[in-house]
């Protein structure tokens, strides 16, 4: 299971990249912008030299952030107060949780709602059709769908396994059968690994939501001349990183993976934003972030991206908490979860200001 998951998780983030390079650079030649936007695409603050210097500071601490984040929930069985079943680490994934509900709601969708309604776009269809929430709710919709068909199969997967696993020991298929599934005294073994199943595919699907909107900003960010607007940008990467990383790694955690997988997904988290800088420094000369095709590919990937992310944080990372045996059974501890909400989404929030 792990291994198939890894190779399509790892060729669905090069069908997106080859995307993204492919289309937009195709597009500076080919698309007929109008000539506002070819007049304003350098902007009010336009240094190249000053803007490389800035993306070569923000691929190395963008790359720092994000390590030190993914990695610092891994590393929690050396740190007391991080385990899982600790308060406290509930009350950081909780704050982590509200980074990645307002990176969702505050940044990625926004930005498809900026793309896909931009006037270098014509006006039939894109200004007659709100398509950033259209593609959102989709996209929040085929989440669901997947989560629950992979819950689905490997739950019955698993449960079947361990009625072979029952009957080849000699016990016979037990006499009682509640909605067509025998009830075994295996049965809580196969909760458990159902849980555990449930956890790794959060913490995949998750990683994927996280990974293409880190390339769609890293690739924008790497291929603009405009100091002024990456500045701000590099510290608020940082902080969204970090404390994006720290959500992900608590559900790597939570999903008791081995080693080299723990180490496959932190890497693709650490290195995808620096990898869009690069990338997108490469392209600087022919990617044109306003041309009609970037834009609606940007505006696609943001607004998929957002539903994504608003899923997983809302229904899979603070409802599967909040409405889980620890918090219900602390009023204290969800009141202070609650808070750390409200503070990672705002501290999010206002990181919009700047970037």
């Amino acid at each position: 299971m792990v291994s198939s998951h890894s190779l399509t998780h790892l060729l669905l983030v090069l069908c997106f990249l080859c995307f993204l390079c492919v289309h937009p650079s195709a597009a500076a030649g080919n698309d007929t912008a109008p000539a506002a936007c070819v007049a304003t695409s350098l902007g009010k603050c336009h240094d190249k030299a000053a803007s490389l210097r800035l993306k070569l500071i923000a691929i190395v601490t963008i790359l720092v952030a994000s390590f030190l984040g993914v990695c610092l929930p891994l590393f929690s069985r050396s740190v007391p107060v991080l385990r899982p079943d600790r308060d406290f680490f509930f009350v950081v994934k909780a704050f982590a949780s509200g980074v990645i509900l307002a990176t969702g709601y505050m940044h990625v969708l926004p930005d498809s709602f900026e793309n896909l309604t931009s006037p270098c776009l014509p006006e039939d269809p894109w200004a007659k059709f709100p398509f950033t929430a259209f593609i959102a709710m989709l996209s929040a919709v085929f989440t669901l769908m997947v989560d629950s068909l992979m819950l689905s199969f490997h739950s019955r997967k698993a449960a079947g396994a361990a009625i072979a696993d029952h009957e080849s020991q000699g016990h016979g298929v037990a006499p009682h059968v509640h909605g067509g599934m025998p009830q075994l005294d295996v049965e809580s073994k196969a909760g458990k690994k159902a849980t555990l199943l449930r956890n790794r595919i959060i913490a995949q699907v998750l990683e994927m939501g996280i990974i293409v909107h880190s390339v769609v900003i890293g690739l924008s960010m790497g291929a603009s001349n405009n100091p002024c607007t990456i500045r701000p940008l590099v510290a608020a990467l940082c902080f969204h990183q970090f404390f994006e990383g720290m959500g992900l790694g608590g559900c790597i955690l939570q999903a008791e993976y081995g080693t080299k997988m723990k180490s496959i997904l932190a890497f693709f988290f650490s290195t995808t934003t620096p990898f869009g800088i690069a990338l997108g420094i490469g392209l600087s000369n022919v990617y044109r972030d306003n041309s009609p095709t970037a834009l609606i590919v940007v505006g696609v990937l943001n607004a998929s991206s957002a539903g994504l992310l608003n899923y997983m944080a809302l229904v899979d990372l603070l409802a599967a908490d909040f409405m889980g045996p620890k918090l219900q059974g602390s009023v204290r501890l969800q009141m202070w979860a609650f808070l750390a909400v409200l503070l990672g989404a705002g501290g999010m929030s206002l990181m919009a200001k700047w970037a």
